[in-house]
């Protein structure tokens, strides 16, 4: 279903909620620039790092498409699990791996507070940007203690620049993007509005070193374009 969200006025903050879930896969694909790109680098390294056996963590799964995708490439066994505390969302990840068939565990969970086994790998796709600063290092924390060695995290956010100038461009240029996609100048500040407040991103360095700081060895970044990144941490 295509993304019509914000073509009439918001009345509240930006949510994960049915009338998000419902577009969210092509919100996704108009929203976020080469957003299929990154995902086929994150599935990459998860099938390079996921083990026999093993466990892949995706927080804040959604609708389970990166979850499906890494499934049908899967030639091992190892289990797949997503978390999102959108029950909606789940509604609707669920619908897809039951129509292909799929062994992936999708939980109603928050990921802050879930009691995670010891996985290969842990993804998240814009997720850290909407929790609060300081909760998220110590939920970082709990990931990279949660990760074997030489496993990794993947995680996809928005960033900023500290450069003042050069971070009103980056905007701008994201706006004429989704201008690209089919999205109205209406549409671009209505969801604006609706994030603001709600959406905390961290510049390139800031995620580096958060990772650096809670326990991973390396990180640095896998994809970017403007002011979005995909990065990878090691353990």
């Amino acid at each position: 279903m295509n993304d019509t969200l914000f073509t009439k006025p918001m009345k509240k903050q930006f949510e994960f909620d049915e009338e998000v879930a419902v577009v969210f896969d092509d919100m996704l694909q108009r929203s976020v620039p080469f957003y299929g790109e990154s995902q086929k680098i994150t599935e990459f390294f998860a099938l390079k790092k996921l083990q026999e056996g093993g466990i892949m963590y995706d927080l804040g799964c959604s609708t389970a498409t990166l979850l499906l995708n890494i499934r049908r490439k899967l030639t091992h066994n190892a289990r797949l699990i997503g978390l999102d505390n959108s029950q909606a969302m789940l509604d609707q990840a669920r619908k897809k791996c039951e129509a292909y068939g799929a062994d992936v565990e999708v939980i109603y969970a928050n990921i802050l507070d879930f009691d995670y086994k010891m996985a290969d790998v842990f993804v998240s796709n814009y997720t850290l940007q909407f929790i609060r600063p300081l909760v998220r290092e110590e939920l970082v924390k709990k990931i990279a203690s949660c990760v074997k060695k030489g496993g990794i995290f993947i995680m996809s956010e928005k960033v900023i620049s500290h450069h003042a100038t050069l971070n009103k461009e980056l905007i701008e240029c994201y706006y004429d993007f989704k201008k690209e996609q089919g999205y109205s100048q209406y549409e671009i500040m209505q969801k604006r509005e609706a994030l603001e407040n709600v959406l905390v991103p961290y510049s390139e360095e800031e995620n580096i070193k958060m990772a650096l700081n809670c326990g991973f060895s390396h990180c640095e970044v896998l994809f970017r374009w403007a002011n979005f990144a995909t990065f990878i941490a090691i353990k």
